[in-house]
């Protein structure tokens, strides 16, 4: 019996709240790779533009910014809490872009083609280095089609807000079930519409569906696809 090598480059896409991230990081702690959730650059074009006190409604400035701008994923330098480092243009920024300025208007940003697409050509390459697993919503189809490995994490709308609810309420949170499903809803519409690199699994992705496995079933059986 050989043993198998493991994926060096694991594509891992899904809906909102479908627990990419909890698996990602879990498959990346074990494996010893870099975990990389891809929105996190999103966040970054976004603190950058307001440190400069550009238009964030300017398409063509924020696409262009995006563009030109040198953004870095790297294993995390120190263990403060963080998944990763950020860094741009050589400065640690990990834990700057993180602010409630950044979460506001983040949304806007991500939702611009030029700025998914300068992004993606980011993300392609940090990829490529290997040894990583990236997550997000178009790595399988768009950013990495030849990754080694391709998940597809779903579950219905409705479990998936019954876990957010159940999240809000274990940290006190007010929280109404009815209207984060709404939003669930409406976020699938969203990514699943869009003009580019829409919601989709890959053609060769193995897809997963969580509605009836917990976390740690989950886990067991994608670090089993690895081994």
């Amino acid at each position: 019996m050989t043993n198998k090598t493991p994926p060096s480059i694991i594509a891992l896409d899904g809906p909102a709240a479908s627990g990419k991230s909890t698996l990602g990081q879990s498959l990346a702690d074990s494996l010893g790779y870099l975990f990389f959730d891809t929105g996190i650059m999103y966040r970054a074009v976004t603190w950058i533009a307001l440190q400069h006190d550009l238009n964030l409604k300017d398409e063509a400035v924020i696409t262009e910014l995006a563009q030109k701008a040198q953004i870095d994923i790297r294993p995390p330098s120190m263990k403060d809490g963080r998944s990763c480092d950020v860094v741009i243009e050589d400065r640690d920024v990990t834990w700057e872009m993180r602010g409630g300025d950044v979460d506001a208007n983040v949304s806007v940003v991500s939702a611009y083609a030029g700025v998914r697409k300068a992004l993606s050509e980011q993300q392609r390459r940090i990829g490529m280095r290997g040894k990583v697993v990236m997550v997000g919503r178009d790595i399988g189809t768009v950013v990495l089609p030849e990754a080694d490995l391709k998940i597809y994490l779903d579950a219905s709308a409705e479990e998936r807000a019954k876990r957010r609810y159940d999240e809000l309420i274990a940290r006190g949170e007010k929280a109404d079930y009815e209207e984060i499903l709404r939003k669930v809803i409406q976020r699938d519409r969203i990514d699943s519409t869009r003009a580019v690199a829409p919601l989709r699994p890959a053609d060769d992705a193995v897809i997963i569906d969580s509605d009836k496995m917990n976390a740690k079933q989950v886990f067991d059986h994608v670090l089993g696809l690895c081994k």
